[in-house]
């Protein structure tokens, strides 16, 4: 019989506490998205991504990715990779084509994706994935951070682990469209504001410097572009001549304001649908 009226407190939410979940069993997928309340790693059957060969003009960053996740998945030292630069120019597109490429050869890879919002739950998957005995790519698309975000924090918990460390089992990659993680005009606030103005933004702006690779990614060149365009035609099986693919191509790219692999992609969708050509995967 309980008498302390604590230890009644205590037994009684010890009951309504959720049950542990139990381990996840990550070889039944190649792909897993997080997901919080309840914590769960639901497995993914179809990942949304393209073949690596149809990436074009990002041969450098395309080459030093690869190698680094080889490395990686053979059990061997590995960094953390930050893809940052232009919108639309293949950055998460390269981390999931990648992963692909790495699991074709033959070599055992997993991937996560873990959204943004859910950075504060890092630590807890950290501690599921480190009682795995799977090499992990932990994966944050469009990764950034605003005005009094504090998510920052839990992004240390990936990149330098405290004091357990980071997993050695898992490796993060993050996408942003800023270099340092955060708008430009923040950091000159918090600079002009400080009564130290170093140390006002160094903890923030170094989340960037624990990332092992930095790979820039910067806007296409037309002719990039209109390779882009001619590489979905061939591995489609759409024939079009190269007079009407340029004219149409670079109309399509004046209507939208911007040029990059996003836009190739999407009048690429478009001439599909015309040509009556189905986009699905195998």
């Amino acid at each position: 019989m309980i008498d302390d009226p604590q230890d009644r407190i205590a037994a009684a939410l010890e009951r309504m506490a959720p049950a542990p979940l139990p381990a996840p069993d990550l070889t039944e997928a190649d792909a897993f998205v997080w997901h919080v309340n309840p914590d769960r790693l639901v497995p993914v059957g179809r990942v949304n991504r393209i073949d690596v060969g149809l990436l074009v003009g990002i041969d450098r960053s395309r080459d030093t990715l690869l190698q680094n996740t080889r490395q990686f998945a053979r059990g061997l030292p590995a960094n953390n990779a930050l893809l940052w630069g232009a919108r639309g120019m293949g950055k998460s597109s390269l981390v999931k084509a990648v992963h692909a490429t790495i699991v074709g050869e033959g070599l055992p890879l997993k991937i996560v994706e873990l959204q943004r919002e859910d950075l504060p739950s890092v630590g807890r998957l950290l501690n599921i994935l480190r009682e795995s005995d799977q090499q992990v790519l932990l994966f944050c698309d469009d990764l950034s951070f605003g005005h009094d975000d504090q998510h920052y924090k839990s992004l240390k918990a990936v990149l330098d682990g405290g004091i357990e460390g980071r997993p050695e089992n898992v490796v993060f990659y993050a996408t942003s469209n800023r270099r340092h993680l955060m708008p430009r005009d923040m950091i000159e606030n918090e600079r002009a504001s400080a009564i130290s103005p170093t140390e006002a933004t160094e903890e923030k702006v170094s989340l960037s410097d624990r990332f092992g690779l930095w790979l820039g990614f910067h806007p296409c060149s037309q002719d990039e572009y209109l390779a882009m365009i001619r590489g979905y035609c061939a591995e489609y099986g759409i024939e079009i001549d190269d007079d009407t693919l340029r004219a149409e191509a670079i109309e399509w790219q004046a209507t939208r304001g911007s040029r990059s692999g996003r836009v190739a992609w999407q009048y690429f969708t478009d001439l599909a649908g015309r040509r009556g050509v189905s986009l699905s995967q195998s």
